[in-house]
């Protein structure tokens, strides 16, 4: 019809994370109108928080190993269209320059994570994307081909799209409650339960306060009906509610996940991880001969930690522990020998939703497209980041994931 014209397609972005801001760059770069909406003071948060302040970008080794969650090959769909290479153009078009460093994680140059949010906020701004903050969005219903959003004042918005990028329930305050998951279940959507990833865990221990603040390099397994299910190594640190240290971070989805379905789940270390069962127990066998004639705790000293050593030998079931070393029968060597390689925890659990640093579980991606981010119960509706089931390693995973869904999603939305 002559003099017809066509309004851009209404966006609506609900949460202003890593995720939410790049599905609101990527629907404006399609030509749609899109409006961010961020229950907190100011978007991109959790952004700043991330990789001890200097933001951990993404990770050269994408491989779908890293990720987690019912389907993890549902994250193929989003990292195969915006990957890697896509990724560091598009922030390297918008003024950050980056670096590749140890087990290939991504960083700026300039080390601050305020400059990827500077970055991304300067170019809503110019591109034109309305940004509503201290904005809660309550209720999402559809009704005659459109959207309303109803906020936490009463009001009502409309869009012609919305995508849900309000995170999980890690960290909540920098943002992140869960409250992206009532709006799924109002559309129909399914919710497998959350809980804490990329956290500390608490363990069944008499001993912790003696011991807490003790950083080592060992190996730790998790062990699941005593068979090992999860293994990390690297630096590990004693606290007064049990352990942490990024290898426990790694491990901690899986004894989660195991926690969660009610199985016994336990710690195993391995400090001593440098030699053999039959190497260490010939060098036990010649230091105690050694020193021999000093207490058998002070024996020790200058091998294991001194602060550790008390605990270690009661848990090996010697109750003497300044006897002689010389007077260490075969029995109590090979205690000592089995705690040095294998000293085992329960596990009761994590620590809560403000100390993880990621969600696992989610919406369920059965009912999303893994090639659009778009529900397949409601047309229109799309999800991006943290809020689905999807959560990855740590290193720069879980960042690329937003990127990678967050930009799939705002494309779709805006040309779908």
């Amino acid at each position: 019809m002559k003099g017809f014209v066509k309004h851009p397609v209404r966006v609506a972005v609900v949460g202003g994370g890593a995720a939410g801001l790049t599905a609101a760059l990527a629907a404006r770069y399609c030509g749609a109108g899109v409006t961010v909406l961020e229950r907190m003071d100011r978007v991109g948060k959790k952004i700043l928080a991330t990789g001890n302040g200097r933001c951990n970008m993404s990770n050269t080794d994408l491989n779908i190993t890293h990720y987690h969650g019912a389907n993890p090959k549902f994250a193929y769909g989003a990292l195969s269209r915006f990957g890697f290479h896509r990724t560091m153009e598009f922030f390297e078009r918008l003024g950050i320059a980056w670096k590749v460093e140890e087990g290939g994680k991504v960083f700026p140059v300039s080390n601050q994570a305020s400059s990827v949010l500077d970055v991304l906020r300067h170019e809503l701004e110019i591109r034109g994307v309305k940004t509503l903050t201290r904005t809660e969005v309550k209720g999402i219903s559809k009704s005659n081909g459109e959207f309303i959003l109803r906020l936490g004042n009463g009001a009502d918005l409309h869009f012609d799209r919305v995508i849900i990028a309000t995170g999980g329930k890690a960290a909540p305050n920098l943002g992140s409650n869960g409250s992206g998951y009532a709006l799924a279940e109002q559309m129909g959507h399914r919710i497998v339960e959350p809980f804490p990833a990329l956290v500390q865990l608490r363990l069944a221990s008499g001993f912790l306060k003696q011991i807490s603040g003790i950083k080592f390099e060992y190996e730790a397994e998790i062990l699941v009906r005593n068979k090992p299910v999860a293994r990390a190594g690297g630096e590990i640190l004693f606290t007064d509610y049990g352990i942490s240290g990024p290898p426990i971070l790694a491990l901690s989805r899986t004894a989660g996940e195991y926690l969660a379905k009610d199985e016994q789940v336990v710690l195993k270390l391995i400090l001593i991880n440098y030699m053999s069962r039959e190497e260490l127990e010939a060098f036990l066998i010649n230091r105690l001969r050694q020193q021999a004639h000093k207490t058998l705790a002070f024996s020790f000293v200058g091998f294991i930690n001194k602060r550790l050593v008390p605990v270690l030998l009661r848990e090996a079931g010697i109750e003497d522990i300044n006897k002689q070393a010389g007077q260490v029968t075969a029995g109590e060597r090979n205690a000592i020998l089995t705690i040095l390689q294998d000293w085992r925890f329960e596990v009761t659990g994590t620590n809560t939703w403000t100390a993880a640093q990621v969600t696992a579980g989610g919406v369920d991606v059965k009912d999303v497209n893994r090639k659009t981010m778009e529900s397949k119960l409601v047309p229109g509706l799309y999800f991006a980041g943290e809020v689905l089931d999807i959560d990855g390693d740590c290193g720069g995973y879980n960042l690329q994931w937003a990127w990678s869904s967050g930009y799939v999603a705002g494309e779709s939305a805006a040309t779908g």
